[in-house]
């Protein structure tokens, strides 16, 4: 079934997003997609870096929801052991969600244009431009 309102937003209304790369001492950095819906953020851990999104088809594993003030967060993590700076920010447009995908409209410096996040199971999903 489609759905075209989410949490009291009208489609196509824009919400906001936010990119953070994550770095910790001796591990490889990643990437949380958080996107702003019913006064929180949904997040979304990916291990290539926004450069690649929409090239090829990129596993996005949902993760918990962080709090809006996440939007503006950049600083240490994990008591000091790993660095938060943000990549991208912008807003974005729900376009379409039904129970296994959403397709979205980013307008940030770097995510910009359709994408789609589908579930694959569980927690896993795949984001890919369209």
């Amino acid at each position: 079934m489609k759905e075209y309102i989410m949490d009291g937003m009208k489609k196509n209304e824009p919400l906001r997003f936010v990119i953070q790369r994550h770095t910790r001492d001796g591990e490889r950095p990643h990437w949380d997609l958080m996107l702003e819906s019913g006064g929180i953020l949904e997040t979304y851990r990916l291990t290539d870096p926004p450069e690649k999104w929409g090239k090829k088809a990129i596993e996005a594993v949902k993760i918990f929801d962080h709090p809006l003030k996440f939007l503006s967060y950049e600083g240490s993590v994990n008591k000091g052991k790993g660095r938060v700076e943000i990549a991208d920010c912008g807003t974005y447009c729900l376009i379409e969600k039904e129970e296994t995908q959403q397709q979205l409209l980013f307008a940030g410096k770097l995510l910009r244009g359709k994408f789609r996040l589908c579930l694959i199971r569980d927690d896993r999903w795949k984001l890919c431009g369209v």
